[in-house]
């Protein structure tokens, strides 16, 4: 069975590293797969590469695809005439459903939807538009996979198809994600992080879901108070030199605060950490990072937020 995952694009972040966990997990070795991006190979494109997975890519900007990329798409499907689509999120479940009908087979179609769905106004409007385009379509897909009982209520309370949707929650190789004091020891050498003190974690990629802006106000108060504490974030675009986050540290604790940027060893990084704070405000399914974390027996403090988590549930906004 050929089957070809399309996702919005490569970077590191939640759905990319489950789509590579996937891969790597025995999908890769039991049938013929594929992968293709919508923008590029970002830094998830060499590890899938090396699984011997081929990688596509049609380099799209953020917009509406152009007549150029429809024709890439096509040829790709003619070329490669999977036998299962499967879309990674939102704008990938589009492009998913658009390349079944340039296929010269008829493929069998999956969606795939990672995030709980609380207010479309938090959304980009971009996204917005993409959001309601699939609800209209989501009677065409064979297959709706959610990552957690919360988000498909509320995506079929927005109006998703309530006939296709199936639920299969993150899970977490507990072989490989264990507590390593030797590598946390190690972590903390390498980052200049003091033994023995207190070291505060928060992993996840720039975008206003995650709030880092909230987080950082609450580890300023924390810092204040507890002059011993240390502070360790890792995400793509999270630096004190990112206009939304510039200035919320005062430069008399910024030396406590270490950033990594991006980088795909996050559950490495992790046992050097006494605690991991999940600063979501809205939209978070069931964080990746927070199984990772309790996994490797770091504690967790999170936003009530997204699902085990949220006691209640709303229709999301139209």
């Amino acid at each position: 069975m050929k089957t070809l995952h399309i996702i919005t694009g490569l970077n590191t972040g939640g759905a990319e590293r489950a789509l590579y966990a996937l891969l790597a997990g025995g999908l890769a070795d039991r049938f013929t797969c594929a992968v293709l991006s919508l923008s590029d190979e970002g830094t998830m494109g060499a590890p899938i590469h090396a699984l011997g997975v081929p990688v596509y890519s049609l380099g799209m900007r953020p917009g509406l695809p152009g007549p150029r990329t429809v024709l890439r798409l096509r040829s790709l499907m003619q070329q490669l005439q999977p036998d299962v689509v499967q879309g990674w999120m939102y704008h990938g479940n589009l492009a998913a459903s658009l390349a079944t009908h340039l296929a010269p087979n008829q493929p069998a179609l999956a969606w795939n939807v990672r995030q709980c769905l609380y207010d479309l106004a938090n959304e980009k409007p971009l996204t917005r538009q993409v959001i309601r385009a699939n609800r209209l379509l989501s009677r065409r897909p064979d297959a709706i996979v959610y990552n957690s009982k919360l988000s498909r209520k509320q995506h079929e309370l927005f109006g998703f198809s309530a006939g296709r949707g199936a639920i299969i929650p993150n899970g977490f190789d507990v072989d490989l994600l264990k507590p390593d004091p030797v590598v946390g020891v190690a972590i903390r050498r390498e980052l200049g992080l003091p033994t023995g003190v207190p070291v505060v974690g928060h992993v996840a990629r720039f975008h206003p879901m995650k709030d880092h802006a909230g987080f950082l106000r609450a580890a300023v108060e924390v810092a204040r108070r507890l002059p011993q504490v240390q502070f360790l974030l890792v995400g793509r675009d999270v630096s004190p030199d990112n206009p939304a986050l510039s200035g919320v540290i005062p430069t008399d604790i910024l030396p406590r605060f270490v950033f990594c940027g991006e980088r795909r060893d996050a559950t490495r990084l992790m046992q050097a950490m006494d605690v991991l704070c999940s600063s979501s405000a809205w939209g978070e399914g069931f964080p990746n990072v927070l199984g990772e974390a309790m996994a490797c027996g770091v504690p967790c403090v999170t936003t009530d937020v997204g699902e085990g988590l949220s006691p209640w549930l709303r229709s999301p906004k139209m």
